[in-house]
C-alpha cells in the first residue's frame, strides 16, 4: 500500500468522524413537558446508537458509525441542559405557549396548530414554534382577533 493511499484514506475518515455540531437555536429553549421528554428520549437513544458503535472492532469503522450518534449527543445533551420547560397555559382566553389555535385565513381554510418549542415543532403534526411567524402574530391574541399576514387576514376562531 502506498503512503498517499493511508494518507487520502486517512483525511476521508477524518471528515466523516469530525461532523460539525448542529446549530443551536439563538431563541430562549422553551419546551412543554412532552417537549421535554422527547428531547431526553432523542439523547438516550443517540448515547444507544454512540455505545453500540464504540463496539465495532475495526477503528475506522468505529469512527464512522459513531460520528453522527456523537453529534447528537452533544446537540440534545444541550437542549436538554437549556430547556425550560413552560407548563400549560391556565386559560384559553389567550394564545400562549401550549395553545391549540384555530384560525380561519382569508380563503375560507380553517386551520389548527399547537403553539410548541423549536425542537417539538412539526407543521404536519399541527405544531409550529414559537418563534414563526404565525404564532408570533397569534400570541397575546383572543378569540375574534384579526391579525394579518402575507397580505391576508386570519381569524382567531377558538383556543384551547
Amino acid at each position: 500500500m502506498s503512503v498517499a493511499f493511508t494518507k487520502e484514506d486517512s483525511a476521508e475518515t477524518a471528515s466523516e468522524t469530525l461532523l460539525p455540531d448542529r446549530p443551536i437555536s439563538p431563541h430562549p429553549n422553551l419546551v412543554t413537558e412532552a417537549g421535554l421528554k422527547a428531547l431526553q428520549l432523542q439523547l438516550q437513544q443517540a448515547q444507544d446508537a454512540y455505545e453500540a458503535a464504540q463496539a465495532i472492532e475495526d477503528v475506522n469503522e468505529r469512527r464512522r458509525q459513531g460520528a453522527l450518534p456523537l453529534r447528537d449527543v452533544r446537540y440534545f445533551a444541550s437542549r436538554v441542559r437549556t430547556a425550560q420547560v413552560v407548563p400549560a397555559p391556565a386559560s384559553a382566553e389567550t394564545v400562549a405557549f401550549g395553545s391549540t389555535v384555530t384560525f380561519r385565513r382569508d380563503d375560507g381554510r380553517v386551520q389548527t396548530y399547537r403553539i410548541v418549542g423549536e425542537d417539538e415543532a412539526d407543521p404536519k403534526a399541527d405544531m409550529i414554534s414559537f418563534v414563526s411567524p404565525i404564532a408570533r402574530l397569534l400570541m397575546g391574541k383572543a378569540v375574534g382577533d384579526v391579525v394579518g399576514t402575507a397580505g391576508q387576514e386570519i381569524e382567531i376562531v377558538a383556543i384551547a
